[in-house]
C-alpha cells in the first residue's frame, strides 16, 4: 500500500502517518525506483497499535517504550504501561467527578439560600483547589523501586526485634477492641531502628523504636479481623511485596494488590503469581465504584499528608460495597497530645533521624480517623501493638 491507501484503511490522515514516521514510531520501506514509501500488513498493524495507544491518551514517549516492549515480546512491561495509563485516566475521572460535585453544591446552595454570596463560591472553589493539589502533589520521595530487592529482608530483621522487643504484657488494647507502597517504610535517611521513644503517662518507655516493630502481629490482626469469606473480593493498597495480601489470599480471599512501585509489584508477582496485581495508589484507585468487599493497607497510610489521607479514605469508600469494611495497620498517634509529647521527647533527646522521620512522614491521629469513619456511618475498633503501631477496623452500620 502507498500512504494514501494506508491512511484510508486506518481511517487516519496521511499527515498523521508522516508525523509518526518523523517520530521514529514506524519505518516503512521505500521503493528503489521512486523513493515512495510502501506499507506492509505489519506496518498497518503497528499504526493501528499507535492509534489505539494515542486514543487512550498515552504520550508519544510512552508509546515508543510500549512498542519496544511489544517488539521484544515483553507482555508484563506492556501491561505496566497500559495500567499506568489507566491510572492516569482514573485520576482524571475522579477529578472530574469532584468538580461536578463542587458545581452541584454551588447549585444547591443557590436554590436553598437564594443568590449565592461570592464568599461561598470562593470557599467552595478553594476547597476543590486544595483537594486537587493534594491529589497531584504526592510523589515517591523514598524511591521504593530501589528498595524492593531488600524490603522483605528488612521487614524480617526488624520483626525479630533483637532490640527493645516488647513483652506480651506491654501490648495495649483499646477498651472496645476484641479479636476478630504499605509495607514500605524504610527510607534512605531513616534507619530500621530509632532510639528513645517517649510514652504517655500510662506506658513504660520502650528503649528503641522499629518502623516494623510488631510487623507480623499487625498483619495477623488485620487478617483476623477482616476474616474474609471464601471468594470475597479484597483490595490491598500499597501492597509492597504482598505480605499482607498473601496472608489474605491464603485465607481464601480474591485479593487484588496495588502499589505505585513497579519493582515492588514485580516481587509481589514472583511470590504470588496467582494474585491480581496492578499499578495504582491511594489517591486514584483504578477501579470502578463498589468493586470490593473489603479494603486493607499496612505501613503505607502514613506516607500521605493529612489532606491526602482524607482523599484516600474517600477513595476506599468509593470502591467498597455498601457493607464493605476497612482495615488499617500503621504507625499512628493516639491523639494530638500524644504526638506533641512524642515530638517533644525526640527534640529533647536530640535524635535527628527520628525527627527527620517525623518530618517526612505523616503519622495520622487515631482519634481523628475514628471520628471521621464514625461520621461516615462506620463502627470502629482498634488495638495498640506498641508505642505507635495500631490496627484499626471499620465496619459500616448499615
Amino acid at each position: 500500500m502507498n500512504i494514501k491507501e494506508a491512511a484510508s484503511r486506518l481511517g487516519i490522515s496521511a499527515r498523521a502517518i508522516r508525523f509518526y514516521e518523523e517520530k521514529g514510531l514506524i519505518l516503512p520501506a521505500k521503493q528503489s525506483s521512486n523513493g515512495y514509501r510502501t506499507y506492509t500488513e505489519n506496518d498497518i498493524w503497528r499504526l493501528q497499535t499507535i492509534a489505539a495507544l494515542r486514543e487512550i491518551g498515552m504520550s508519544l514517549q510512552d508509546i515508543t517504550h510500549a512498542l519496544g516492549e511489544i517488539d521484544q515480546g515483553n507482555q508484563q512491561r506492556l501491561e505496566e504501561y497500559l495500567e499506568l495509563q489507566q491510572a492516569v485516566m482514573y485520576a482524571q475521572w475522579i477529578e472530574l467527578k469532584r468538580m461536578m460535585d463542587t458545581t452541584q453544591r454551588m447549585i444547591d446552595l443557590n436554590r436553598q439560600e437564594g443568590p449565592l454570596d461570592v464568599s461561598h463560591l470562593h470557599d467552595l472553589a478553594d476547597s476543590a483547589r486544595r483537594l486537587r493539589e493534594a491529589r497531584q502533589n504526592w510523589h515517591d520521595r523514598w524511591n521504593y523501586d530501589m528498595q524492593a530487592a531488600i524490603h522483605d529482608q528488612r521487614v524480617q530483621e526488624a520483626g525479630r526485634g533483637s532490640i527493645g522487643q516488647p513483652h506480651s504484657e506491654d501490648r495495649h488494647r483499646s477498651d472496645n477492641a476484641s479479636p476478630a507502597n504499605h509495607e514500605h517504610g524504610v527510607t534512605h535517611s531513616y534507619q530500621d531502628t530509632d532510639t528513645s521513644v517517649p510514652s504517655d503517662s500510662n506506658d513504660a518507655v520502650q528503649p528503641y523504636f522499629y518502623l516494623y516493630h510488631n510487623y507480623d502481629e499487625g498483619l495477623e490482626q488485620i487478617v483476623h479481623w477482616i476474616s474474609p469469606a471464601p471468594g470475597e473480593k479484597g483490595l490491598d493498597i500499597g501492597t509492597g511485596t504482598g505480605n499482607l495480601a498473601g496472608k489474605l489470599l491464603q485465607n481464601g480471599a480474591d485479593i487484588t494488590a496495588i502499589d505505585q512501585s513497579r519493582e515492588m509489584l514485580r516481587r509481589c508477582r514472583t511470590k504470588y503469581p496467582e494474585m491480581h496485581v496492578k499499578l495504582g495508589n491511594f489517591l486514584a484507585l483504578p477501579f470502578t465504584d463498589h468493586s470490593f468487599d473489603f479494603v486493607v493497607s499496612s505501613f503505607a497510610f502514613h506516607h500521605l499528608s493529612s489532606d491526602q489521607q482524607l482523599l484516600a479514605l474517600q477513595e476506599m469508600q468509593r470502591v467498597l460495597t455498601s457493607r464493605g469494611r476497612i482495615g488499617l495497620t500503621d504507625l499512628m498517634f493516639i491523639n494530638a497530645a500524644h504526638r506533641e509529647a512524642y515530638v517533644r521527647e525526640a527534640e529533647l533527646s536530640g535524635h535527628e533521624e527520628q525527627l527527620r522521620a517525623l518530618r517526612e512522614r505523616h503519622f495520622p491521629l487515631l482519634d481523628e480517623l475514628c471520628d471521621w469513619l464514625e461520621q461516615q456511618g462506620y463502627v470502629t475498633k482498634h488495638v495498640r501493638h506498641n508505642e505507635l503501631l495500631h490496627t484499626l477496623l471499620a465496619v459500616p452500620l448499615r
